[in-house]
C-alpha cells in the first residue's frame, strides 16, 4: 500500500489540513502521557488536554461555537481492525508523525466496505487535520514503532462515550458501537470478536512492511 501525504491533492476528499490553531501546549501536554505497554488507548476527554488555550479554538472556531470534548489516542499500531464514522468531523493533530487509513462512506455497498478502498495518507508532527464527516477512519498508526503514537482527538462533547438503546429504524443502528459512532468491524478484530456488526470484507491491512 502506497503511504501518500494529508499535503497530497488525493487527501481532499478525505479532509483538510487546518493551520491557525495555537498547538504547542497541547503537544507537551499530550506528550507526558506515556504509552500504554500494549496495543491503543483511548479517552474521550482528557482535563489536561481540555486545559490548553486551544481548547477554546475547537470550540469557538473548528465547530462554530458547539461543546466540544478534546482527548487523545495512543499507542503503537499498523493494522486497520475497523473503520468507523461520526455525523461530523474530526480533528487530529499528532506529537509524531502518524498514518490514518481512511475510506469514504459511499463506498459502503449494502453495509460492507471493500478494504481495497482504503488509502493510506501520513501527518507529519504536529499538523492539524479535519477528517471529514463522510471518511470513515480509526485507531491511527505508528510510523516509527519505538515512538508509538500520540493523536489529540477532537470531537463533539459525548462521541464515543456510552451507546444509547435505539429502536432500528434508519437502517445503519446495528453499526452503532457507542454515542455518534458508527463501527465496521473486520471478521479478525478484537471488536467484532465483542460482537460489534462486521462490515469490512477483504484484507484486514497491515502497513508495518510500509513504515
Amino acid at each position: 500500500m502506497e503511504v501518500k501525504s494529508v499535503f497530497d491533492r488525493e487527501f481532499a476528499p478525505y479532509g483538510r489540513v487546518h493551520e491557525g490553531y495555537e498547538l504547542s501546549g497541547l503537544l507537551a501536554a499530550m506528550d507526558v502521557i506515556p504509552l500504554p505497554e500494549e496495543g491503543t488507548a483511548y479517552q474521550p476527554a482528557i482535563e489536561s488536554l481540555e486545559a490548553q488555550p486551544v481548547f477554546r479554538q475547537f470550540e469557538e472556531h473548528a465547530y462554530g461555537g458547539m461543546p466540544v470534548q478534546l482527548g487523545m489516542c495512543w499507542g503503537r499500531n499498523t493494522r486497520l481492525n475497523c473503520l468507523e464514522y461520526h455525523r461530523d468531523s474530526e480533528f487530529n493533530v499528532g506529537t509524531d508523525d502518524f498514518i490514518l487509513l481512511l475510506a469514504k462512506q459511499d463506498e459502503i455497498v449494502d453495509g460492507v466496505l471493500d478494504t481495497a478502498k482504503v488509502k493510506a495518507f501520513r501527518v507529519p508532527a504536529g499538523v492539524l487535520v479535519e477528517v471529514y464527516a463522510t471518511t470513515l477512519h480509526y485507531a491511527p498508526c505508528h510510523t516509527d514503532a519505538a515512538k508509538g503514537f500520540r493523536v489529540a482527538v477532537a470531537l463533539p462533547r459525548g462521541t464515543n462515550t456510552g451507546k444509547p438503546e435505539l429502536i432500528d429504524i434508519y437502517g445503519d443502528s446495528e453499526l452503532l458501537w457507542a454515542r455518534n459512532k458508527w463501527l465496521l468491524a473486520h471478521p479478525e478484530s478484537d471488536e467484532a470478536k465483542q460482537g460489534a456488526y462486521v462490515g469490512l470484507n477483504g484484507e484486514n491491512i497491515d502497513i508495518k512492511d510500509q513504515i
